[in-house]
């Protein structure tokens, strides 16, 4: 593959934060790239580098000539008082390009990111829609390498799965910073990981991310084996010196070099090992082991005259571990609300153990205040902290958090997102609590960072009412889920994947506008009810593997075609060959679906 940039013994430091040094790394056409790393280790200054917006203090950034790099930052800015349609026309504002052109560009690319008017007042949409609209306003611009920081952020489990779906046949290349685990697995063919912690300061990986886990992990142990033996051979070396005088003032002054030379390599190897430190994060429950500690019966909420939901009823006992779910705006958060007694629902009950302690991570972090220090943030006006009943000062509670002792008197809005985000969990470890409530508690962590959250959660011994968008944390801690349709109904599911397929057999439903049962009738014991195949069904039924086959063949050929170098030139074609590849891909579900049916009918003959 050929070049499209190339990054040469680039380095960046901020005062005395050195993020990286020397680095030298390149992207080529085609890749699809996960890049990943500690909080601080620079991925966002590195995404702004390769996007021309910032200048390395040394080294050099060497695009291909005329390669056209876009870059989506991690928050969104658009021009006041403008439309999606405004923001589109603006971005492919090239001289010379008729406008009828222009026009049917941003038309086509409006319907492929799911909008249904160019008049949709940007001030108006939410925070997932921004996001697709500054994805969209790079992308019309036919990028050869998109940059992303963080681009699912804000977007619901929908918009996850639809930009999934996007990049997997996206014509260009990209890099993406990401902590969301699922989508590096589905949307990369390569994982560079930013740290310290290896000699190039970064380490990379052709492949999956759950391949890069398996070389990284092999890679880290290699290197803790070298430090163990690099530590004897020093050891040694250093016992002989300092025992045998007369011999060191004889001996070669190559072996003492040798020594000296080893002690530097000893060293540089422990720091590098040391970069693999993790959040120290453990919340801390009562113990209580009251069978109800909170008990909802048919709540309902409306706002703004919007019903969100009605009739939710819900039991928290130690070890429930519940996620609610829904697209943004169907009430997640005004339900948790509701359950921490912040808001008091229009209808239904909320029954609370006596003196339960309810702890909130509120996404928004509000309760974080910007203007103090760290110290301040972490401690109050005090130096220490209790920690399950013992003091400990400042210094070491921070350190735990992954802090240094030279930020305790920066303040909060200058740390980073996900420093605030280790802030707020180190506050709510000193609070002993029965229920957790964390909404989106994710966001801006790093993934090493995500780990431990979820292996604390996991321990964690009171309940959980988790709203995230990290599939990953959901399937893993979650033992049940509400499933929020943002229209009033709410339903309860046994995990994530059950509530996506009730979503797209709803969804099914409504495209057909026929009201087919979710479920067969049960019989009514009136008298015999036809059961098994028609004769034509049956026809119908022993053609079906031909048919699904067919159509399958018929949704390889359409993908082929759209990957094509001629229709990826074409913005009209292309968009035509996706509306066919999407007609295609349903028809096939369809089918199957009908063949499910079949075969449940056919074993009713008996």
């Amino acid at each position: 593959m050929a070049t499209l940039l190339t990054c040469r013994e680039i380095s960046k430091a901020f005062g005395l934060r050195e993020l990286f040094d020397g680095l030298s790394i390149g992207f080529a056409d085609g890749e699809r790239t996960g890049l990943i790393g500690p909080n601080g280790a620079g991925k966002s200054t590195l995404l702004r580098i390769l996007a021309g917006l910032e200048q390395p203090d040394s080294g050099a950034v060497q695009p291909r000539r005329a390669a056209r790099i876009g870059y989506v930052p991690q928050e969104d800015s658009f021009p006041d008082g403008t439309t999606a349609g405004d923001v589109l026309l603006a971005a492919v504002g090239e001289p010379g390009v008729p406008e009828h052109e222009r026009t049917t560009r941003v038309n086509i690319t409006l319907s492929r990111f799911g909008f249904e008017a160019a008049q949709a007042p940007v001030a108006s949409l939410s925070g997932g829609w921004r996001k697709r609209l500054a994805l969209a306003r790079e992308i019309i611009r036919e990028p050869d390498l998109l940059l992303m920081d963080e681009p699912t952020n804000h977007l619901d489990l929908e918009g996850i799965a639809w930009l999934e779906e996007y990049l997997a046949r996206a014509p260009f290349a990209f890099v993406a910073v990401s902590h969301d685990r699922y989508f590096l697995e589905r949307v990369t063919a390569r994982v560079v990981e930013l740290n310290a912690a290896y000699p190039d300061g970064y380490f990379s990986v052709d492949g999956s991310y759950s391949t890069f886990l398996d070389k990284r992990a092999d890679l880290l142990a290699a290197q803790r084996a070298q430090q163990d033996t690099l530590a004897n051979i020093v050891r040694r070396e250093s016992a002989f010196l300092k025992s045998q005088a007369k011999a060191r003032r004889t001996k070669a002054k190559s072996r003492i070099d040798d020594a000296h030379r080893l002690q530097d390599e000893l060293r540089e190897l422990k720091q590098r090992n040391a970069q693999g430190a993790v959040a120290g994060i453990e919340f801390d429950g009562t113990g209580r082991q009251t069978r109800k500690l909170l008990e909802a019966s048919g709540l309902s909420k409306s706002l703004g005259g919007r019903v969100l939901f009605r009739d939710v009823s819900l039991l928290l006992s130690p070890g429930t571990r519940l996620g609610l779910l829904g697209s943004n705006g169907s009430g997640k958060t005004t339900l948790i609300r509701l359950l921490s007694g912040d808001l008091e629902p229009d209808d239904g009950t909320i029954r609370r153990a006596d003196d339960l302690r309810v702890v909130l991570f509120d996404q928004k972090r509000d309760q974080l205040p910007q203007d103090v220090p760290l110290r301040q943030a972490l401690a109050g006006s005090t130096d220490t902290v209790q920690f399950r009943g013992r003091p400990m000062h400042v210094s070491g509670w921070a350190r735990r958090f992954l802090f240094r002792d030279q930020q305790l008197d920066v303040p909060v809005r200058e740390l980073s997102g996900g420093e605030q985000a280790r802030i707020l969990i180190a506050r709510l470890m000193l609070q002993p609590a029965e229920i957790l409530i964390l909404d989106e508690p994710t966001n801006d962590l790093d993934i090493a960072s995500l780990d431990v959250l979820e292996e604390s959660l996991a321990s964690f011994p009171g309940a959980i009412v988790l709203v995230t968008h990290d599939r990953f944390m959901l399937d893993r801690l979650c033992t049940e889920v509400i499933g929020l349709d943002g229209d009033g109904h709410a339903a309860g599911y046994a995990n994530r994947e059950q509530w996506q397929a009730a979503r797209a057999q709803r969804r099914e439903v409504s495209a057909s506008g026929s009201e087919k049962p979710a479920t067969r009738p049960k019989s009514t014991g009136r008298g015999p009810q036809r059961t098994g195949l028609t004769s034509k069904e049956k026809k119908e039924l022993k053609a079906m593997e031909d048919t699904i086959q067919q159509a399958e063949e018929q949704v390889d050929r359409l993908r082929a075609a759209l990957n094509s170098e001629e229709v990826a030139a074409d913005h009209v074609e292309m968009e035509k060959r996706w509306r066919e590849l999407e007609t295609a891909r349903k028809h096939t579900e369809d089918l199957y679906a009908r063949w499910e049916e079949l075969e449940a009918k056919a074993g009713s003959d008996g």
